[in-house]
């Protein structure tokens, strides 16, 4: 039975295209979460207004990749560290997220966020209980498979 994880650690098209490469993998999506606009755009989330996080879910079989590997590659993707900010991508939509969708999930984020802080990281990481996710435009589904490139991660 296939399971959802979400996650946001700066500009989606990136963080879509790592996930992707993933075995165990079955599908992903870019969308926003975490505000307070139902079904925001794209310029809205960018204006730093919604309240929400450029986010990727993830759709995985938990036989073939455990959650925590999937928690171990967000770690790695992004600085867990910065405040508002992925690389070039400054605002509160580009924020390190983990949006947990069930118990287990929560406490294994918490214990990757505390073993971290613990190493010696400020980590500025929020984990909190999915919400809504809204599915981002089309044309921002898949990016980099489209046009080529590769972002900062």
């Amino acid at each position: 039975m296939a399971e959802k994880a979400t996650f946001a650690a700066g500009c989606f098209w990136g963080v879509e295209a790592e996930f992707r490469k993933v075995k165990g993998v079955i599908d992903t999506q870019v969308g926003y979460t975490g505000g307070h606009t139902p079904n925001p755009t794209y310029k809205q989330v960018c204006s730093g207004k919604t309240g929400h996080a450029e986010a990727v879910e993830v759709t995985f079989n938990p036989k073939v990749i455990r959650y925590e590997e999937l928690l171990d590659l967000f770690w790695k993707m992004h600085n867990p560290c910065s405040l508002n900010r992925q690389g070039p991508d400054v605002g509160s939509q580009y924020r390190s997220a983990i949006f947990t969708h069930n118990a287990e999930q929560k406490e294994l984020a918490d214990k990757g966020k505390a073993a971290r802080i613990q190493a010696g990281q400020k980590v500025v990481t929020e984990i909190v209980p999915a919400g809504p996710f809204y599915r981002a435009e089309e044309e921002h589904q898949r990016y980099h498979e489209k046009h080529g490139g590769s972002c900062h991660l």
